[in-house]
């Protein structure tokens, strides 16, 4: 057992939302290994993501490097066994991971939710025609222009405290953050209304803290294994075989969420051109231990439904 002279090493970035996702890893472990706080060791890795002149540049991530400029420098870390496990929001992680490593133990999920956040409106129907929306996400950038193309959009990076103040300085009118972050950060009352998915789905696994580790470290799965939450399991099985099967990358606007209801589970998938104008929407339903095979039928199915050109623009 991991122990004050020889603490575990949780790997982590450094933001607010990366190191509150740390602290409730730690504080999960110590409650079901009934261990003290400093059998623990939170270790902050700086990433390429993290670069401060990239965020104030508020260039999209297919152009700095992807979703692996959030991972490389911890990944690392745990191959060459400077850190024992990572901590990372799974809406960032790449479906593969690299040689070695494992990343199978999920925490419960937050919600899944996008919200709605603005110093001058209270909701995506409250803003005008011409309104500046700041974002990211190629998804909710690609989502946003094929539900409301009358309005403008710009490039926004950086935690949620550098978006707030962004948002003060005017450089947009609204924004989106998801609300498990809010929630887990305890500002849950930054945002000003939530996106439910019937309006626009989330970004496939967001809401989930996975947990990554060295496929050979069987101490560590022993440790992980009172953590895994099995209906996040499920869940997070069927949408990233969803979003593999795409091919999804930071290059690509897909958005899918599961949900569990009773001994099955239900996917709900979409797809769009990165400029808003086609989106392919489509659903499965089976049996909850079947997701993974769901997954994938789902994207084959979307995939023949788009046209021959939809994916051009990857080329």
């Amino acid at each position: 057992m991991p122990s004050p002279k020889a603490p575990l090493k949780i790997g982590t970035r450094g933001s607010p939302l990366a190191l509150a996702q740390a602290f409730e890893t730690r504080s999960r472990l110590m409650a079901a290994h009934d261990l003290p706080e400093d059998a623990f060791e939170i270790v902050v890795i700086k990433t390429s993501g993290d670069n401060a002149a990239l965020i104030a540049a508020d260039k999209p991530l297919k152009e700095v490097g992807g979703k692996g400029l959030f991972t490389k420098e911890i990944e690392e870390a745990m191959i060459s066994g400077g850190i024992d496990i990572a901590v990372h929001s799974m809406k960032d992680m790449p479906t593969v991971q690299p040689e070695g490593l494992i990343l199978n133990c999920y925490l419960p999920r937050e919600d899944t939710r996008d919200a709605f956040v603005s110093l001058k409106y209270d909701s995506l129907d409250a803003l005008p025609e011409g309104a500046v929306v700041g974002t990211s996400s190629l998804r909710r950038r690609a989502q946003l222009a094929y539900r409301r193309p009358d309005l403008k959009m710009v490039e926004f990076r950086g935690n949620v405290q550098t978006r707030m103040k962004k948002l003060q300085d005017g450089v947009a009118d609204a924004t989106f953050l998801a609300r498990a972050g809010l929630n887990r950060l305890g500002m849950s009352d930054v945002a000003k209304s939530s996106i439910e998915p019937e309006d626009m789905l989330p970004a496939v696994a967001q809401g989930c803290i996975g947990i990554e580790r060295r496929i050979a470290d069987e101490r560590c799965a022993e440790l992980l294994l009172p953590l895994m939450d099995g209906p996040s399991g499920l869940r997070l099985a069927c949408e990233r075989a969803f979003l593999r099967t795409l091919d999804g990358s930071c290059e690509t606007p897909i958005a899918g969420l599961s949900i569990i209801d009773g001994d099955e589970i239900w996917l709900r998938g979409e797809i769009l051109r990165p400029d808003g104008s086609e989106a392919i929407a489509d659903a499965i339903r089976g049996p909850a231990t079947d997701g993974e095979r769901l997954g994938e039928e789902l994207a084959k199915r979307m995939l023949a439904a788009a046209p021959a050109d939809f994916f051009s623009w990857r080329c």
